[in-house]
């Protein structure tokens, strides 16, 4: 039986009837047409679904739509505001960080959360921030220097 849910994605609201047991990543890739919001492992071990929910990544193949009703989300689709890339996303793009493209939306969004409570991280915390992110192109050091480069313009207030 379905359940009506009202959810808040990217600073719009939507009321769709799902059934409880619906992941968050189906309802944003089938129901709301989000497919930058990727499908991978299915497990919650690559990375490539995660989300921000309230502030914090989260996997949203791990979380059922029902449980986030209300809370603020934001996918890769939400981050560039009036049609202006983020500077995350223009350094990924500048960096050569994005190959394939199946794990950058996660890595960008986890970026982002790390950017937003340390402006000025070390190599080793960024590395931390996108562990959970699998890559199987760039073998990661373009994706570091996209953040730490994000990271230094945001420092001299060129952000």
């Amino acid at each position: 039986m379905k359940q009506l849910i009202r959810l808040k994605i990217n600073n719009e609201y939507y009321e769709l009837a799902v059934v409880p047991q619906r992941t968050l990543l189906e309802v944003l890739r089938e129901d709301l047409g989000l497919t930058g919001t990727k499908f991978g492992c299915d497990t919650g071990e690559c990375g490539a679904c995660t989300v921000i929910i309230e502030g914090k990544t989260v996997l949203a193949c791990m979380i059922l739509a029902v449980e986030v009703q209300d809370k603020d989300i934001l996918t890769i689709e939400g981050l560039a505001q009036k049609g202006k890339l983020h500077p995350i996303q223009k350094s990924f793009i500048e960096h050569g960080a994005i190959q394939c493209g199946y794990c950058t939306s996660g890595m960008i969004l986890s970026a982002k959360v790390l950017l937003d409570r340390v402006p000025k991280p070390t190599e080793k915390e960024v590395k931390k921030a996108i562990e959970g992110n699998l890559c199987r192109c760039t073998g990661y050091n373009k994706i570091i220097e996209a953040i730490m480069n994000t990271a230094s313009f945001k420092n001299r207030g060129t952000l």
